[in-house]
């Protein structure tokens, strides 16, 4: 099996990260140093690692603590997905990858491991060699997440794959001409109706508006806004996070909701699955859909994911990969 080595990033690897994650087979904006920098500094105890074989770059893995008396090592931390980014590479190569992060987390004496990986529709070439390696390990589930992604292999015939109730309100929508989608860049307006939004729920969005406005600073490439008009007034927007060339994460989809009568968010579906097959993505993800409220935090939304289904999606997992060190 091939011999790893694990060495903590420095900031001289910085260029090398981030060519590597670009160049990844399931490396995603998440996991990219550009990404984590729009948190304030020394708000998360980072301590990236990277995989080398032969002084031969094979892995990056972005995380840290959330606290560092607790023992936890988590990735990510700050983002979405993290895990072990690689190319495509064989599962042996794979398994010494994950032997190396375990030898290093006893010397470490970390007491617990937690890894969450992009979905499986996030790889360039469909492959789950690392996740197999670590369940092989006895790592276990933490949690599942349901979350919705659409496959865009319709092409400009997405809409007749729609279901009749979405088919019937986003012709009447686009025939009536009482709402605009447009290209935006008008983050503050967006933020107040995605602070209006979360209130109904007594939920706090994950970023503040100075986090997003910091973010199109660092990676404007990544993000595109879509915001829905009424007679001149914002109702409704959509923040996609370009996560690779593959997918277009909805990241947040919100609206006024005295303004829901007038079928805002099936025009910003709409949108959204037109623009990102015309951009030749492969997938759309919708996002999780779990109720917020609830002590168990798998619960799934059902309103949530019905509304979801209603464009074409499948669901598909978000997992948290856990070990305990004995």
């Amino acid at each position: 099996m091939p011999k790893i080595t694990v060495r903590e990033f420095k900031s001289a690897d910085r260029p090398q990260w981030e060519t590597f994650v670009n160049t990844s087979n399931n490396g995603t904006m998440f996991q990219k140093l550009a990404f984590l920098d729009y948190h304030p500094e020394n708000k998360f105890a980072f301590r990236h690692l990277m995989f080398f074989e032969n002084e031969h770059l094979v892995g990056v893995l972005p995380g840290g603590y959330y606290n560092t008396e607790s023992g936890e090592y988590w990735s990510p931390v700050g983002a979405s997905y993290g895990s072990i980014v690689t190319q495509d590479i064989s599962f042996e190569k794979s398994l010494a990858i994950v032997d190396a992060f375990m030898e290093y987390c006893r010397g470490q004496r970390f007491k617990e491991v937690f890894l969450i990986p992009p979905p499986l529709i996030y790889c360039q070439n469909y492959s789950q060699h690392i996740e197999y390696a670590m369940l092989y390990r006895k790592f276990d589930f933490e949690l599942h997440y349901i979350s919705h992604a659409i496959h865009l292999k319709h092409g400009a015939d997405f809409l007749q794959h729609f279901d009749p109730t979405a088919r019937k309100t986003i012709r009447k929508v686009l025939r009536d001409g009482v709402l605009k989608i447009e290209d935006s860049d008008d983050y503050a307006t967006f933020h107040d109706i995605l602070l209006k939004n979360k209130a109904r729920h007594n939920v706090k969005p994950t970023h503040s508006l100075e986090d997003l406005l910091k973010l199109r600073e660092l990676m404007p490439e990544n993000l595109k806004l879509f915001m829905v008009y009424h007679e001149g007034k914002a109702i409704a927007g959509s923040l996609l996070f370009l996560c690779n060339s593959k997918v277009a994460l909805c990241f947040y989809n919100m609206m006024l909701f005295e303004y829901e009568h007038l079928k805002p968010m099936y025009l910003i579906m709409h949108e959204t699955v037109r623009w990102a097959t015309e951009a030749g993505y492969e997938w759309v993800d919708i996002g999780v859909s779990q109720v917020p409220s609830d002590p168990d935090p798998m619960t799934p939304s059902l309103n949530l994911i019905n509304f979801k289904e209603r464009f074409d999606s499948r669901g598909i997992l978000r997992s948290t990969y856990h070990f305990t060190f004995g």
